[in-house]
């Protein structure tokens, strides 16, 4: 990806995010932006310790998050998996990034809480 690109990453997305995902493609429609990340292959801190092997990526999930210039933005988040060669499992990084029981990420789900006059949590 370009450094321009990347310079804008953390304004597009999530704060966050992009220590740990890259952006590999987006494409935009009539009101419509999808972003397409895919996590880096950084071992996980709490594995360090570990003989991991990257196993690929898990079915992708949906987002959708703050709109952008009147379009609606979708990431389709790819989620790495590594096999823990000590242990024959597998094992991924745990993420807190879908707001609980919602295809959401929680910010915007914080900013909707917060335009119906209830304080985000």
């Amino acid at each position: 990806m370009h450094d321009s690109f990347k310079a804008l990453m953390p304004l597009i997305i999530p704060e966050g995010v992009s220590d740990y995902f890259e952006m590999t493609h987006y494409s935009q429609g009539e009101g419509r932006l999808d972003i397409f990340l895919e996590e880096m292959n950084a071992i996980p801190e709490e594995f360090q310790k570990n003989k991991l092997i990257s196993k690929g990526f898990f079915e992708p999930v949906t987002l959708q998050d703050f709109p952008i210039r009147g379009q609606q933005v979708y990431l389709h988040v790819k989620r790495r998996r590594w096999l823990n060669q000590d242990t024959d499992k597998v094992v991924y990084r745990n993420w807190d990034l879908v707001a609980k029981g919602t295809r959401i990420t929680q910010d915007f789900a914080a900013f909707l809480k917060g335009i119906n006059g209830q304080p985000g949590s």
